[in-house]
Parts: structure tokens; C-alpha cells; sequence
């Protein structure tokens, strides 16, 4: 038998193995602890150490992640210090999210030891990824579902956000649908309430689905959140198959991992891909020193199987900036043969913002406008009509303003909202 102390959490000349799970945190020690000793405190609080030294074997030592790099780092106002641990891959239970979440961004959130701590990022080894499925579809979904060629595909949010009577839900949908926008999307917050029933406006929206491709010779889809308890949630996924529906929706971070990956099951069993609501991911990563990164829960997301996640609009939206370009780029690169992931950019979005949000994001994208089709002059068929117009143009390389001499609906829009992002 061995005593383990924080000490033993900590080797800077530590080489990890390749199938241990590297984390990347940002570290603010507290008043009385140093670097080093709030590292090991991190690789100790979340692997099998804790604040008394305890006697054990060998086996059990295994098991300790290591802290094993400290480097000086800022984070907004603020200086602390990039912190990697390394963890056993025997320390998780493979496939099981909410478990390894627990390890890597549980109790070490709340230690008196750190004054501030952020999960930054994750290098995930073929070890852990090998315990998920992954997305079914990822960005293939432009090609299998819509036939979308070089551009993004498009979706909406009727606005109001709640509160729309079924057949006025189903009626906006079907102005979007036939201006030429692909997908109809919930917002986050309606599931199932009085004014507008689930199985309701499923069917009402199917109906005007049909309807919308039989006259614009498109392929349209919903996006309908199921987000309920687990179980409702599987019976919501199926009723959505036996309409036709190629989607389902889910607010990935309000459900819960678990939950997630028991739709990704049930998803995959009549072939739909699910679409990543991240609502409430504010609460973890708003703060550029403490939480956990929208890089890493789009990471958690990908290994959960969605197909597409709200990444941002690289600032060109409402939404607070974040790190969209290198999220995206992490959704769409090589994670051991796992499916990629499309990024999906919405918050404040109109159309003339299409050339320098394509500019910066590139066409494998999901652009999603909700004020900025349903708040046109002229109403949401004509908003949908400016806003794929805008696109089709940036897409080809053609100026705005001389897609807008043919197109009035882009015209009247440019002219509504130019090209500035509202707050």
C-alpha cells in the first residue's frame, strides 16, 4: 500500500498515452494555492484523489488523471493558467456521456481551491470514441435531404417564437417553404402547450410541407422539437417518422446527454437525423474564465450523434462572439472515422449579412433567420424570398445590389436593415 497525495496528481514531464482523454482547462488558483498546486488538485478531484491522503495499491494509483503541463494564460481581464490533464482511459465507462462529463466537469466547477476554472477543450482518443455512434448524417444532410448543390441550406423560426395558433405556425411555414427556405425549425420553447399541441402541428406543418414542395418542386423539411422527458421524447420521435418527417429537434443541453443519445437510437431506427438546439449553453460558457466551452459541448454533442448544432455567427448576428470558426472547423475534421457535424448559424441573421456570413463561414452551413425573414415589409414569403436570394448571390460571387435590380424582395430588405448586425 501507497499514500496518494495531491502531489501525486502532478508530473510536468508526464507523456500521455494515447488512449488517455486530454483536457485543457483555465485555472484561476485561490488565495494560498499556486499553479501547481491547483492542477494537481484539478487531476485529483476529478479522477480518484481527494483532499485527505488515502492508502492504496497500485490498481487504484492507475487510475489518477496527471496533470502534466502549466503554462501562463489570460482569460478576458483576467490571468490565470492553461492547465492539461490526462485521464486513464479505464477511468470512464465508454458510451456513457453524463459519466465522463462527471469526471471532467463535475465537482472541480465548485472546488475553494480555484477561483475561477474553464474546460477549454478535450482531445478525445480513439479509446473513448469508439464507445459512441456519432452523427448519421452530419453535413450530407444538404445533399441526401435537399439537393442543396454549392450553397447552404436554409431554415426559420416563426416569429412570434411562441404563442402562434397551429394553423398560423403551419400557414408561416408554408410562406417560408415556398419563398424558397428548406427547413421550418421550433424555436426552443415550444413543445406541447395548449396553443399550438404537438401532434397538432405536426400534422398541420406536413400538410403545408406537401403542399410547399408539390408547388415549388423543392425538397422541404421540419425541424420539431420533441424535448420532453426521455420516454415522451421517443414517442414523439416515432410519431414524427410515421408522418414523413426526415428531422426531429432537440435541446440538447436542457434534456441532457442521455437523454440524447437514447434519440440518437431511436432517430437512427427510422433513419432521421436529429438537429441540436443548444439553449442554456450560455449558462456554461458565456464567461471566458470559468464553465465549460461551447467547444466542448459541441464536441459532447458530435459523440451524442447530432447531425447539426447552433455554432454561432462568428459575430455577425446578436449573440455574444464566440470561437465559431474553430468550432466548425473541429465539427467538420477527422475524429477516428466518427460522422461530421453541420453548423448551424442563427441569431440576428437577414440577408444583408449573406455576403460576409458566407465569407466567413463558407457554404457547408445551416443559415437560420427567423426576425430577419418574418420581419420583411412585405411579410415572411417575401422575407424567404430576399433571404435565398441573398445567398444564391454571395454564393455566386454577385454583388447584392445587382441581385436586388430582379429581385424587389431583397431590395426592400436592403433597404429595411442594410447591412448592419442588430443588437
Amino acid at each position: 500500500m501507497t499514500g496518494i497525495a495531491y502531489e501525486d496528481f502532478l508530473d510536468l514531464g508526464y507523456d500521455p498515452a494515447d488512449d488517455e482523454l486530454v483536457c485543457r482547462f483555465y485555472v484561476e488558483p485561490a488565495d494560498g494555492i499556486d499553479a501547481e498546486g491547483a492542477a494537481a488538485r484539478v487531476a485529483s478531484e476529478s479522477s480518484n484523489g481527494t483532499w485527505a491522503e488515502l492508502q492504496a495499491d497500485a490498481s487504484i494509483r492507475d487510475l489518477s488523471a496527471m496533470a502534466f503541463d502549466i503554462e501562463p494564460a489570460t482569460a478576458g481581464s483576467r490571468k490565470g493558467y492553461e492547465v492539461a490533464v490526462a485521464y486513464p482511459a479505464a477511468l470512464f465507462d465508454p458510451g456513457n456521456m453524463p459519466q465522463i462529463l462527471s469526471c471532467i466537469a463535475g465537482n472541480i466547477l465548485g472546488m475553494k481551491a480555484v477561483d475561477r476554472i474553464r474546460l477549454r477543450d478535450c482531445d478525445w482518443p480513439a479509446s473513448l470514441t469508439e464507445g459512441f455512434v456519432g452523427p448519421r448524417f452530419g453535413s450530407s444532410v444538404r445533399e441526401e435531404f435537399f439537393d442543396a448543390g454549392d450553397r447552404p441550406i436554409t431554415a426559420t423560426v416563426p416569429k412570434p417564437k411562441v404563442g402562434l395558433s397551429t394553423d398560423d405556425h403551419a400557414e408561416i411555414g408554408y410562406e417560408a417553404w415556398t419563398g424558397g427556405i428548406d427547413l421550418l425549425k421550433d424555436d426552443e420553447n415550444l413543445t406541447d402547450q395548449a396553443f399550438n399541441p404537438f401532434q397538432d402541428r405536426l400534422a398541420a406543418s406536413f400538410d403545408a410541407r406537401d403542399r410547399a414542395e408539390s408547388e415549388t418542386g423543392e425538397p422541404k423539411s421540419y425541424l420539431i422539437n420533441v424535448t420532453a422527458d426521455a420516454n415522451t421524447m421517443l414517442d414523439r420521435v416515432d410519431a414524427v417518422a410515421a408522418a414523413g418527417g426526415e428531422y426531429v429537434m432537440v435541446d440538447v443541453v436542457t434534456c441532457g446527454w442521455a437523454a440524447v443519445e437514447a434519440v440518437r437510437e431511436r432517430a437512427a431506427h427510422h433513419d432521421m437525423a436529429i438537429h441540436a438546439h443548444r439553449a442554456m449553453h450560455a449558462a456554461f460558457d458565456r464567461h471566458p474564465d470559468h464553465g465549460v466551452s461551447m467547444r466542448v459541448i459541441a464536441q459532447v454533442a458530435r459523440l451524442c450523434g447530432v447531425d447539426q448544432i447552433h455554432t454561432g455567427t462568428a459575430g455577425l448576428g446578436k449573440m455574444a462572439n464566440e470561437d465559431t470558426l474553430g468550432i466548425n472547423d473541429w465539427l467538420r475534421s477527422d475524429l477516428h472515422g466518427l460522422t461530421d457535424v453541420l453548423p448551424v448559424a442563427s441569431g440576428g441573421l437577414h440577408p444583408g449579412l449573406m455576403p460576409d456570413l458566407i465569407d466567413a463561414l463558407g457554404t457547408n452551413v445551416c443559415v437560420q433567420a427567423g426576425g430577419g425573414i418574418h420581419g420583411h415589409p412585405d411579410g415572411t414569403h417575401a422575407g424567404a424570398k430576399a433571404l435565398r436570394a441573398a445567398i444564391d448571390a454571395a454564393v455566386a460571387g454577385e454583388d447584392l445590389t445587382d441581385r436586388a435590380e430582379n429581385v424587389p424582395e431583397l431590395r426592400t430588405a436592403i433597404d429595411e436593415w442594410g447591412t448592419e448586425t442588430p443588437r
